[in-house]
C-alpha cells in the first residue's frame, strides 16, 4: 500500500491523537476509517456522474431551474 502525507491543522491533529489513544488505535487506522466512510457516502454520486445520460439530465434540470421553469409535483410524475 502506498503512503501519502496529509497536513492536518494542529488542533485537529491533537484531538485525533487523544481519540486514537483512548481507542487504542493508530491515527492511520482512524484516517483510513474516515476515508472509507467518505467514499461510501459518495458512491451513489460517483455512479450517477459516470452515466453520461444522467449528467445531461442533471445539467438540463439545473438550466431549467436557473431559467425559472416550473417543475412537476410528485403527483404529476410518471411511475
Amino acid at each position: 500500500m502506498g503512503t501519502a502525507t496529509v497536513r492536518i491543522p494542529e488542533h485537529k491533529r491533537d484531538v485525533l491523537k487523544v481519540i486514537a489513544t483512548l481507542e487504542k488505535k493508530e491515527m492511520k487506522e482512524i484516517l483510513s476509517d474516515l476515508i472509507d466512510e467518505y467514499i461510501e457516502r459518495h458512491k451513489e454520486t460517483l455512479d450517477l456522474l459516470s452515466r453520461p445520460e444522467w449528467v445531461k439530465t442533471i445539467e438540463k434540470g439545473k438550466t431549467e431551474i436557473a431559467m425559472g421553469v416550473k417543475g412537476k409535483s410528485l403527483n404529476e410524475l410518471e411511475d
